[in-house]
């Protein structure tokens, strides 16, 4: 089995899912687009994740050159199309939202450091979900969040964010929440805005908070959810 990761900026990386990936001997491959690799043409590995980045879907070659928003939508498709797994991480959620058509939207509230996200029905009744109780400590660092399909179920949602996890089919998913975090991903993230949170908000912590926090929860949670997604992947034969 293959999984392949969109990282588009260097601080935010897989975590958790290249770690479950590693325990489970799944074949990784990266397309690091700050290095200005290409987004693949063709959809060629089981699961696709589509990780986040300061960016957001709007965002022009112009603004930034090496972010293809238009090429990572279209790889989107091709997942899609193909019947494998996708999965979208914060700026990844919205690009699958708007792959599918639906484009993305700004959050309520601006959410930096764990906030607690609750499960909705349609959560509680989600399959690849069942490990999650209906109350859980979800890892934020955004202010945008993902369009909704006519056929997307919200997941989970929280006071600050009503869109944390979305389902768009049965093996796409838009996580909003970083679920990957580690401290060392948030080590790198407050390095890299300066050592310091400077956004405000109700639900915004401070790097001090967002390091002395133990993430290992949350990361298993994450390795829950894939377990039993490429768990029905497989059992249905879907894909190659």
């Amino acid at each position: 089995m293959k999984v392949h990761f969109i990282q588009q900026d260097p601080w935010v990386g897989p975590g958790e899912y290249l770690s479950w990936a590693e325990r489970n001997g799944w074949e990784a491959t990266f397309t690091r687009c700050w290095r200005y690799e290409a987004i693949p043409g063709e959809a060629d590995a089981d699961l696709l994740v589509v990780l986040g980045g300061y960016q957001n879907p709007a965002m022009t070659r112009a603004e930034c050159d090496y972010f293809d928003a238009a090429g990572e939508r279209a790889l989107i498709r091709r997942y899609v199309e193909a019947c494998r797994m996708v999965v979208g991480v914060c700026l990844g959620a919205q690009l699958v939202g708007e792959a599918l058509g639906a484009p993305y939207a700004h959050s309520p509230e601006v959410e930096i450091g764990p906030v607690r996200a609750r499960l909705t029905e349609a959560g509680r009744a989600d399959p690849f979900l069942a490990a999650f109780p209906d109350a859980f400590d979800a890892g934020e660092w955004h202010n945008d969040m993902p369009g909704l399909t006519p056929d997307a179920a919200i997941l989970a949602e929280s006071d600050g964010c009503p869109r944390q996890i979305v389902r768009y089919g049965r093996y796409v998913y838009g996580f909003q929440t970083h679920m990957e975090f580690t401290r060392e991903i948030i080590a790198a993230g407050i390095e890299d805005v300066g050592g310091e949170i400077r956004e405000k908000g109700r639900f915004v912590q401070s790097a001090r908070a967002l390091l002395a926090y133990d993430y290992a929860d949350m990361n298993r949670l994450l390795s829950a959810f894939l377990d039993a997604m490429t768990a029905d992947y497989a059992t249905r034969g879907t894909g190659r």
